[in-house]
C-alpha cells in the first residue's frame, strides 16, 4: 500500500504545475501510474490537501535527515536560521505555491497550521531542544511563525539565489532572539513576571494530543 501511495504521489506531483494541487492532479497521476481511480481516495484520502501534506512531509523528512549530519557547532541562532533556510531550499517553488493555494482554503486551515508546526518541531528536535515545559510549545509556535512568513517572502523573492530570503530569515530570527532577551531581563524586575505573562499570555500549553510532535518523558 505504501509503495502504491508513493507511486501515486510521485506521478501526481508532475501534474501539479499544470493542474494545481487538487483532485485533477491526483487523477492524472493515477492514470500515469496505472492505479485504479477508486484507489485514489484510499491512498490519498484528503484529495488536494492530502497531496500537499504528503509533499510537505517529504520535505520535513529530508530536513530531519539533513539535520542529523549538520554541524552542531556555532551560534544557536545561526543553526536555527540555517535549518529554516535549508528547509526552504529543499522545496520546489511551484509546488509550494500550488500547495499554499490549496491549504489556504478555510477547510484546510487547521492542516496548514499543523504542517508548519511539524516543520518547527523537526527543527527543534534536530537541534536537541531539552525543554519539557511550556517552552516546548512556545518555541515551536514562535518558530512556526518565522517559517510561515519566510516561505511567503520566498514565494515572491526574485533576487539572485534567493539571497533576499536568507536575509529576511536572519532578520526574523534576530527579532525573535531580541524579544526573548527582553523577556529574560524583565523576569529580573520586581513584579515584572506577571506583566510578562500577560504580554505573552496568548501562548498556552495545550494537551500534547492537540498538537503534532510530543514532549519526551524525563528519564
Amino acid at each position: 500500500m505504501t509503495d502504491s501511495r508513493d507511486l501515486l504521489i510521485d506521478a501526481a506531483l508532475t501534474h501539479v504545475p499544470f493542474e494545481g494541487m487538487n483532485a485533477r492532479a491526483l487523477a492524472a497521476g493515477a492514470r500515469d501510474a496505472g492505479i485504479a481511480p477508486a484507489m485514489v481516495p484510499v491512498l490519498v484520502p484528503d484529495g488536494g490537501a492530502g497531496l500537499a501534506a504528503a509533499y510537505h512531509r517529504r520535505g520535513d523528512a529530508r530536513l530531519a535527515a539533513w539535520m542529523e549530519g549538520a554541524n552542531s557547532s556555532g551560534r544557536f541562532r545561526d543553526r536555527i536560521a540555517e535549518a529554516v533556510w535549508q528547509r526552504i531550499r529543499m522545496a520546489d517553488r511551484e509546488l509550494v505555491r500550488a500547495g499554499a493555494a490549496t491549504l489556504a482554503l478555510p477547510q484546510n486551515s487547521a492542516l496548514a497550521a499543523r504542517l508548519v508546526w511539524e516543520t518547527a518541531d523537526v527543527i527543534w528536535t534536530g537541534l536537541g531542544d531539552p525543554s519539557r515545559d511550556v517552552n516546548w510549545y512556545s518555541k515551536r509556535a514562535t518558530l512556526a511563525a518565522v517559517i510561515g512568513s519566510s516561505v511567503l517572502y520566498w514565494l515572491g523573492d526574485d533576487s539572485a539565489d534567493q539571497k533576499a530570503t536568507r536575509e529576511f530569515i536572519d532578520r526574523r530570527i534576530d527579532g525573535v532572539m531580541g524579544f526573548e532577551k527582553v523577556k529574560a531581563r524583565l523576569r529580573n524586575l520586581p513584579g515584572a513576571e506577571t506583566l510578562t505573562g500577560i504580554a505573552t499570555g496568548w501562548i498556552r500549553a495545550p494537551e500534547p494530543r492537540d498538537l503534532p510532535g510530543r514532549t519526551k518523558e524525563k528519564t
